[in-house]
């Protein structure tokens, strides 16, 4: 499928980091058309972190909420590397490949709107999701929408049109033929999360979703172009 969409999940996270310079750096070369990141606001800042505490990804210790921008920037978020800020990622990118931003907590739609305006992007260029769909509904209307589900709902598709938003992201789980079928029918793009195994792409593919989250970027492009 030539428009299947691979999602680089926190870069190539299977591989390298999650969420560092290194870790999406690796899903460039892999790749990866699109890759996937998470912010929180901290200061004036939005970092690249996924988890409300640190002690997962770096060395530290707390909440990312309670920490100091500096105190954030001091850990090694693995094999040496910051946990970086935003505007880090987006220069490293550049025009390579498009971003999905996952919101993470509160005020971060409204520091990422200011940042992408200022950095005069393009609508199709990136795709803002979130769980927290208040936060999301918040962002600017320029940019993209998708709204995250990991719960099986009434009226999914209802539901994330009713929040301005024209992507479905959905945990594998809940996927099934007729709801991508619900989706796309209403125009909705529909991705699932976050796929790993070779037979569950596969399934994915068979679907017709229009694509994936997956840690292993290289692996999913290449069963996309299998006959």
């Amino acid at each position: 499928m030539n428009n299947f969409l691979v999602i680089g999940h926190r870069g190539a996270s299977g591989y390298e980091p999650e969420n560092t310079l290194r870790s999406f750096e690796k899903a460039l070369e892999l790749g990866c058309s699109w890759i996937e990141l998470d912010v929180h606001v901290v200061g004036d800042q939005l970092v690249v972190i996924h988890d409300d505490d640190l002690s997962r990804t770096t060395d530290g210790f707390g909440l990312v909420s309670t920490s100091s921008f500096n105190y954030l920037r001091s850990l090694n978020a693995g094999k040496g590397e910051q946990v970086p800020i935003l505007q880090e990622v987006l220069d490293l990118v550049g025009q390579r490949c498009r971003v999905n931003i996952e919101l993470k907590g509160r005020g971060t739609a409204k520091l990422l709107s200011t940042l992408l305006r200022k950095r005069s992007s393009k609508r199709d260029q990136f795709l803002v999701s979130s769980f927290d769909h208040t936060e999301l509904v918040q962002m600017n209307p320029r940019f993209r929408r998708g709204a995250i589900w990991n719960q099986r709902v009434n009226s999914l598709v209802e539901k994330t049109i009713a929040l301005y938003a024209d992507t479905l992201v959905v945990e594998q789980s809940l996927i099934s033929a007729s709801l991508v079928e619900e989706a796309q029918g209403a125009n909705l793009q529909i991705l699932g999360y976050t796929i790993n195994e070779p037979a569950d792409i596969r399934e994915m593919l068979r679907l017709g979703l229009n694509g994936i989250f997956t840690d292993f970027p290289d692996q999913a492009i290449l069963l996309s172009k299998s006959p």
